[in-house]
């Protein structure tokens, strides 16, 4: 995993914003290189310790509700890349048609084992294999759909100088995101509380992780997240401090 040079970046990311993250990451290009090596190796141990869990998951998906095993969507990723993330579907086939891009609390789209799943984090599981294909990494910003990248502010451009992350500090201390949207009655008023309230703040978070990008900051992710599904029933949106 390297950075581009500077001049081959998109048009929308060579700002004077993005500038100071890019500098910040130049300054550890070991770990950038590093990186992709410790996401390969990590993710094909995952792999063969959840292959069996993830066979017991693909059948009570099917056994639940009618529809495929796995949801794909069109995310972001580094430089702007559109790539198909992988999830275990947690929702009512077709739920995209149904709603928001975004859940809300006790969403109905949501299925009984779909319910299981979000709150351990298992549906994620397959996104092990958009590691393993270069399109994610372990640790980095939460891939977004088109439609709301397309609202980022010139410094938000800035969490595409990385690929997307499986799991991150913004999605441990928003793990109940869709509580913060429970106000939303329709798929327009979901998207407007997304836009303004929840995507700026969890950027704040994005941005501040990458001033600290580097080993010591990813293994401490790594733990945090795996404390947070341990502990799932105790934790609870954090605060930025």
């Amino acid at each position: 995993m390297e950075l581009r040079p500077w001049h081959l970046l998109p048009d929308e990311m060579r700002t004077r914003e993005v500038r100071k993250y890019y500098n910040i990451l130049m300054k550890h290009r070991t770990w950038l290189k590093v990186k992709r090596v410790f996401d390969v190796i990590v993710s094909s141990i995952m792999l063969a310790v959840l292959i069996i869990p993830m066979g017991v998951i693909a059948l009570a998906i099917k056994l639940d509700s009618p529809g495929p095993v796995f949801f794909r969507q069109a995310r972001v990723t580094q430089y702007g890349r559109i790539f198909r993330i992988y999830k275990f579907r947690t929702m009512v086939d077709n739920a995209s048609r149904l709603g928001s891009a975004v859940t809300v609390d006790n969403d109905v789209r949501i299925t009984r084992v779909g319910t299981f799943l979000r709150k351990y984090r298992m549906d994620e599981f397959p996104q092990l294999f958009n590691i393993l294909a270069g399109e994610m990494t372990l640790i980095g910003t939460r891939p977004e759909v088109p439609k709301y990248v397309k609202k980022y502010t010139p410094e938000m451009y800035a969490t595409l100088l990385l690929p997307a992350g499986l799991t991150s500090r913004t999605s441990i201390a928003y793990k109940d995101e869709d509580k913060l949207l429970g106000e939303a009655t329709d798929e327009k008023s979901t998207d407007r509380i997304y836009i303004n309230e929840v995507l700026p703040a969890k950027m704040k978070y994005n941005l501040e992780s990458m001033k600290h990008f580097g080993l010591k900051s990813d293994a401490s992710v790594l733990w945090d997240t795996f404390v947070s599904v341990i502990d799932s029933d105790k934790m609870t949106i954090k605060k930025q401090v």
